[in-house]
């Protein structure tokens, strides 16, 4: 993908959100802050015969702040549900998290074995139970397989290193490829370092998607900042991206600093926290587009810039209606610049509209002019949609209200996997 002029991370777009501050893309993804390690192990959890990594552990070895935000669906799994428990007494110093199995709709039972999980990680690791974030992604309403997960949980310990490669292979489910990225920027003097993984492919709507994300920082800061921080990064990348339009019942993103960069602790309203929020902002938004462009069976990446509303809602209300229409996202699959698909979606929004107001460009080029259609060609409006990212910008021009979601396509492919996917899972 293409990287705008004022960020260095590879995977993010021309469309990227100016930022104040430039970061700098590292290596080492989740273990490039200092003290932090990770590890992942095969336990066979959808399949016993599977060779493949299906359970992971983050860790820091210094005393940690931190936050979490999770899946806002009143149907949430056992994991959410005990790791929130959590975090209402004690930060985040450790995530032990698998894929194959979401433990969703697994009852009491369900809330033992995440437990358990809890337990025997933070009893390998020597630190509290209520220090541990357990997450859990893949099928609903299947029993995890506690039988093969349990052995595994000392020796997953013992790996433990400073190489965050495996990790981001072991949470993917449909994913197609590891979402990992690590950056860094100077505060204070001091270089401070954002390591994060994600994983992500489908069921991916506000608030937040089905997907995972771990971010870790050296970053010395304060309890109530690093939670301030969290929530405004989330709002500003995995609350504004769309892939299907449903919401998964595990989502999860946990942010976890321990102060080893040194530099001098950043508090709400002090020196360094805009750079530091702009940081973590940077390093989700770009997880988070990776995640829409690695949708299932998705063709391109897709902005809808929306300006010129009457509010900040109405104009978020335009952005998620044109963005999660599925007669929108499949004429983009078709390369066909349907701007009447996206102008009865604005429609139908719920926000105010003056229809002989609105303009709308595909990738800048103009497809209707106060409400009707330009006089642009076909062949040159086709040729903006035929792109693998293109931004689309509709301007209601009746007030300051803007907003911008990340979205994608819709293919026949789309359908095809997830019926086949839902074959597979009653097999296993």
């Amino acid at each position: 993908m293409e990287m705008p002029e004022r960020c260095q991370l590879p995977g993010t777009t021309k469309h990227t959100p100016h930022m104040a501050i430039k970061v700098k893309c590292i290596d080492g993804g989740i273990c490039a802050p200092k003290g932090f390690l990770s590890a992942a192990v095969g336990c066979g959890i959808k399949n016993p015969e599977a060779k493949r990594l299906d359970l992971g552990l983050i860790y820091s070895e210094a005393p940690t702040v931190g936050w979490a935000v999770y899946t806002q669906n009143e149907v949430c799994a056992a994991p959410v549900r005990l790791s929130s428990s959590y975090l209402k007494s004690h930060p985040p110093r450790a995530i032990i998290v698998n894929s194959g199995n979401a433990n969703a709709c697994t009852g009491h039972q369900g809330m033992v074995n995440a437990r358990t999980m809890a337990h025997d990680a933070s009893k390998a690791l020597g630190i509290l139970q209520r220090e541990v974030q357990v997450c859990s992604t893949g099928i609903i309403g299947v029993p995890l397989p506690m039988e093969r997960i349990q052995p595994k949980i000392g020796p997953l310990v013992e790996e433990l290193k400073a190489d965050g490669e495996d990790i981001a292979n072991a949470i993917m489910t449909s994913d197609t490829r590891q979402k990992s990225v690590a950056a860094e920027c100077k505060i204070g003097g001091k270089k401070v370092r954002i390591g994060a993984v994600a994983k992500g492919a489908g069921m991916i709507n506000p608030h937040m998607a089905t997907m995972l994300c771990f971010v870790t920082t050296d970053a010395n800061i304060s309890q109530s900042e690093i939670k301030a921080a969290t929530l405004e990064a989330v709002e500003q990348s995995f609350n504004r991206i769309s892939v299907d339009g449903d919401m998964s019942t595990n989502d999860t993103v946990v942010v976890m600093a321990n102060g080893e960069a040194g530099n001098n602790r950043i508090v709400r309203g002090g020196k360094g926290k805009k750079k530091f929020r702009e940081a973590l902002t940077q390093v989700m938004l770009h997880l988070a587009k990776l995640i829409v462009s690695d949708g299932e069976r998705v063709t391109k990446l897709v902005e809808v810039k929306v300006t010129g509303a009457a509010s900040p809602l109405d104009a978020e209300r335009i952005a998620r209606a044109v963005g999660n229409s599925k007669l929108v996202k499949c004429s983009w699959n078709g390369n066909d610049p349907n701007w009447g698909r996206i102008i009865h979606a604005v429609g139908y929004s719920g926000a105010r509209v003056k229809e002989e107001m609105v303009e709308i460009h595909f990738d800048g080029v103009l497809a209707c002019q106060n409400g009707v259609a330009a006089k642009t060609s076909i062949d040159e409006l086709s040729s903006a949609v035929k792109k693998d990212e293109f931004t689309v910008c509709i301007n209601l021009n009746i007030g300051k209200g803007c907003y911008s979601l990340f979205t994608s396509d819709l293919s026949p492919e789309y359908v095809e996997f997830n019926r086949e996917e839902y074959a597979l899972n009653r097999k296993s």
